[in-house]
């Protein structure tokens, strides 16, 4: 059964991407499929755990996909479904206002 979703497009949003390491990982993932190693080794701070599961919260949510290679040691890579991609503008939008931010700042 489907969760459902709030009335506000806002909540719904921040409820995707609301947290501080989705949309880091969102912003690697617009470069390109990583494997976990190299998402775990561009995002300074974030633990093993962390990782795994906001990787299993965007893949359940649908704004990722995750490959499973069958191979000694397994190999899993990461990319952007077509929904993660839509992100892209407001990821676009938050670098120009975030660039503006810190030219104002210094």
């Amino acid at each position: 059964m489907k969760k459902e979703l709030p009335a506000c497009p806002v909540e719904i949003t921040m409820g995707l991407i609301g947290d501080k390491w989705k949309v880091l990982i969102i912003r690697d993932l617009l470069t390109g499929t990583k494997r976990f190693g190299e998402l775990k080794k561009s995002l300074n701070g974030i633990t093993q755990k962390v990782l795994t599961n906001n990787l299993r919260e965007m893949e359940a949510s649908g704004l990722v996909n995750r490959k499973v290679y069958a191979e000694v040691p397994p190999r899993v890579e990461y990319s952007l479904t077509e929904t993660g991609w839509s992100l892209k503008p407001i990821l676009d939008s938050m670098v120009v206002w975030g660039n503006s931010y810190r030219e104002k700042q210094n």
